[in-house]
C-alpha cells in the first residue's frame, strides 16, 4: 500500500491558479466553469451534495471547518455543475475511488492553474471521507478521493474536508476492472469522448446537487 500511497501523491492533476488564501465571500455572480472570478463563493458551515451516478445514489456531508479551502473549492465546483458527467476513472480495490477529471477539455484548459494552498490536516482519511488529491505542496485543484479503508496513513498530505453518509454501498461497487489504465492527460485533452472510446465500462457521475445538511 505504501506504493499506492505515492501514486496518490504523484497521479493527481496540478490544475490552478495559486490562492493567497481562503475562498471569498459569495459576490453574487452566477458560477460560470470557464471565469474562475465567479468561483469564489464561500462554502456554508456544512452542505450536503448528492451525487447521482450510473451506478447508484450516493451522499456526501462536507464540513467546512475540518478544510475549509477544500470545503470552498468542492463548493464552488459543485454548485456551477463542474462534476457533471465526470467519470470515476481511477478505482483500486481497499484503497480508494478517485474523480474530478472534467468532461469537457475547455473546462480543463481553464482549471489548470486553479490551485489552493494546503492547510492544517483535522480529520483522519478514513473509510468514506473525501479529500481532494495532490501532486505536490500547494496543488490541490479539482480531483477528489474517496477512502475505501483507514488510509489514515495519508494523514500527513491529505485533509479531509467530508464523508459519505449515504450510498457507501454505491460507492464500493463503482466499475474497478480498469483500476489506473486510464490516462489523466488524455481525459484532460480529450475528455468524455477518450473515456467512451477506450474504457466504455466506467461508472461517471450525471449530475451532483448541493442540497441542506440534515438536523
Amino acid at each position: 500500500m505504501k506504493a499506492a500511497y505515492f501514486a496518490l501523491l504523484l497521479c493527481a492533476t496540478a490544475l490552478a491558479q495559486t490562492e493567497s488564501g481562503g475562498s471569498t465571500k459569495a459576490d453574487g455572480a452566477k458560477p460560470n466553469l470557464l471565469d474562475l472570478s465567479t468561483m469564489t463563493a464561500q462554502a456554508p458551515d456544512t452542505f450536503q451534495v448528492k451525487f447521482a451516478t450510473t451506478k447508484g445514489d450516493f451522499t456526501v456531508l462536507v464540513t467546512r471547518a475540518w478544510s475549509p479551502r477544500g470545503a470552498d473549492r468542492f463548493y464552488n465546483l459543485v454548485r456551477a455543475g463542474f462534476y457533471t458527467d465526470a467519470a470515476f476513472f481511477r478505482v483500486v480495490p481497499g484503497f480508494m475511488v478517485q474523480f474530478g477529471i472534467s468532461a469537457r477539455p475547455d473546462v480543463s484548459v481553464v482549471w489548470k492553474s486553479a490551485k489552493i494552498q494546503d492547510e492544517p490536516v483535522v480529520q483522519s482519511n478514513t473509510r468514506g471521507r473525501i479529500s481532494f488529491a495532490a501532486a505536490g505542496p500547494n496543488t490541490r485543484t479539482t480531483q477528489v478521493f474517496i477512502s475505501y479503508g483507514d488510509n489514515s496513513r495519508l494523514d500527513a498530505v491529505f485533509s479531509p474536508f467530508g464523508e459519505v453518509t449515504q450510498g457507501m454501498d454505491v460507492v464500493d461497487h463503482i466499475y474497478s476492472e480498469y483500476r489506473e489504465k486510464p490516462s489523466q492527460l488524455h481525459i484532460q485533452a480529450e475528455g468524455k469522448a477518450y473515456l467512451d472510446e477506450n474504457f466504455p465500462m466506467l461508472d461517471h457521475i450525471i449530475s451532483a446537487t448541493i442540497v441542506p445538511a440534515s438536523k
